[in-house]
């Protein structure tokens, strides 16, 4: 019989538990799949005593996680203890240095370090597989590297955080406020205990870095990503959304212009009809636009042991074929050094909501910023009349560029009649 792939798991959370887990309850279909077994033979993880919910007797543990990524009877490390420094980052510079094939599940990692991690696993001439980093169980890795290799990618887009599309759905469904459904998110364990990385945008900033990488061909830029959060997302911006025939959405956006790659995740108003909006819950989905094979969207769980712990798996199946395909999708002389376009140069349509005091000559003091920074309005919304007190306005705007909206944004807060800092949503086409 072919020798089992010997394989180490440093980290034995929720994801490394999983990995374990179908390795050896799918072990007979994975065999078939890789052409040789494969079975995890050791694990570094800081707690012995604690109950993993598997069986954890006849493996060999490892106080040190790079004492593990250097054994000399490991044939692959997988990394599932996350973050971009620290043991994490260690064990797989170790793990490649010692002539190890390494997969990781950490997008952070990938996203500061993926640059680096490349050239390294180049020259060393192992496989560097990350699919489990991005929208958990969805193949989107293979399908940007591998299955879209022909094609020119012009955009690539998604929701790339089940924390807060969960949050946004519940808003929505519910009527209620963002602070409400985070603490409500947190006893289901959909959301951390600190949640920051999460509604504050960097956990999918982190996913989208990787997914521009792959979909434009250079290397991995995660500063260049503008980022913003859910925090200030409002159960009335989410009534307001459904009036004008959208959904809010938190979405990962990158696509190629004639000045660069364009880069950002922020809340979005996206139309009720396009297939985004009808994401809900705790699932992701990604979209990618090629030149020959046009539009393909790929929907599933983002998160979980369950589902990331599939896409380790695959890694690993291609691993055991001895299958090694560049870990950016080409060698790294051959990526591109195209600019990234800072934020300011967007242009799109805006959503834009003011709480005011409903007295004579408020809308007009209103547009005039707007006029006077070069902005056009496609739409007022105004519900009621309350003279004297505060009442929300809505403006929608035509296509502008987000310098523009930036300066009218800035003379419309500093009005007296504006009580609080205006809302701003960017509309997003289907």
């Amino acid at each position: 019989m072919t020798r089992p792939l010997s394989v180490a798991l440093a980290g034995l959370g929720t994801v490394g538990a999983g990995v374990l887990t179908l390795l050896r309850q799918n072990a007979e279909v994975i065999a078939a799949r890789a052409g040789r077994p494969i079975a995890v033979t050791a694990v570094a993880a800081r707690d012995r005593t604690r109950d993993r919910g598997v069986p954890l007797s006849g493996l060999h543990w490892f106080d040190d996680p790079v004492a593990l990524a250097t054994d000399p009877s490991v044939d692959v490390v997988v990394e599932v203890i996350g973050g971009a420094e620290g043991a994490a980052r260690a064990v797989v510079q170790a793990a490649i240095a010692a002539g190890k094939p390494v997969v990781t599940a950490n997008k952070a990692l990938l996203a500061v370090h993926g640059a680096a991690l490349a050239t390294e696993a180049e020259r060393a001439g192992v496989p560097l597989g990350f699919e489990a980093a991005v929208a958990g169980g969805i193949p989107v890795i293979k399908a940007l590297r591998e299955g879209l290799a022909g094609n020119r990618i012009a955009r690539v887009a998604g929701i790339l955080n089940g924390t807060c599309n969960y949050i946004l759905t519940v808003m929505r469904e519910r009527g209620r406020e963002f602070a409400e459904v985070l603490h409500e998110a947190q006893k289901l364990g959909y959301a951390e205990a600190d949640p920051s990385f999460d509604v504050d945008g960097i956990d999918a900033a982190h996913k989208l870095a990787i997914l521009a990488a792959l979909a434009f061909g250079r290397p991995v830029a995660f500063g260049a990503v503008h980022v913003e959060g859910i925090r200030h997302v409002s159960a009335l911006d989410i009534a307001f959304a459904g009036e004008l025939g959208y959904r809010i959405k938190l979405l990962g956006l990158a696509r190629q212009t004639e000045a660069g790659i364009e880069a950002r995740v922020h809340p979005c108003m996206v139309p009720e009809s396009a297939p985004l909006a009808r994401v809900d819950g705790v699932f992701n989905a990604v979209v990618a636009e090629g030149d020959f094979v046009g539009r393909i969207m790929l929907e599933g769980r983002g998160a979980g042991a369950g589902p990331t712990a599939s896409a380790v798996v695959a890694d690993l199946v291609d691993i055991a074929r001895r299958r090694l395909t560049p870990v950016w999708g080409a060698h790294s002389g051959a990526l591109s050094d195209v600019p990234s376009v800072p934020m300011t140069a967007h242009v799109g349509c805006y959503y834009l909501r003011l709480m005011v005091v409903d007295r004579p000559g408020v809308i007009a003091d209103v547009t005039a910023a707007l006029r006077d920074a070069g902005i056009s309005l496609e739409s007022m919304l105004q519900r009621g009349r309350s003279p004297g007190e505060a009442v929300p306005v809505v403006l929608v705007t035509h296509e502008t560029r987000e310098a523009a909206m930036r300066d009218a944004l800035a003379r419309i807060a500093a009005l007296d009649a504006v009580l609080e800092d205006p809302a701003v949503i960017r509309i997003e086409p289907a």
